[in-house]
């Protein structure tokens, strides 16, 4: 049974990604803060093994500094496009019509700085609900 048959992922995205196994929470930890809060914006779960083995990578490529991490976040961003991109094609061949999210012309739905940084803190990297 493939990984996104025991989840309750109903999306195209393991049609699009190879998913890694591997522990989520492990792998997010390993992250630094400024990735792992980037991870927590996704429109979408960035599957955090995934991420920590672009981490390992970037951090070979720029060492671990602030320029790997901008790179990776960089890297996430059009992940996210390319995501978006696939539904909303999949979504007007099956409905006719643009996906409703991108005919309002709106942009993923951030917390705002201040906003995200207090829940950051008081809720600290091992809660679950800062991956959805």
């Amino acid at each position: 049974m493939a990984a996104h048959d025991r989840s309750n992922e109903r999306t195209l995205r393991h049609q699009v990604w190879r998913h890694y196994e591997g522990n989520a929470w492990d792998a997010f930890d390993q992250l630094p803060p400024r990735v792992r809060k980037r991870v927590t914006e996704h429109a979408y779960d960035a599957w955090s093994v995934n991420v920590l083995i672009l981490w390992q990578h970037y951090k070979r490529v720029h060492g671990p500094t602030p320029r790997a991490e901008g790179a990776l976040i960089r890297y996430l961003d059009y992940c996210e496009r390319l995501e978006r991109q696939v539904f909303a094609e999949h979504y007007a061949a099956e409905h006719g019509a643009p996906l409703p999210h991108d005919n309002a012309r709106v942009e993923v739905l951030r917390a705002p700085a201040k906003a995200a940084a207090r829940r950051t803190r008081e809720a600290g990297s091992r809660n679950p609900a800062s991956l959805m």
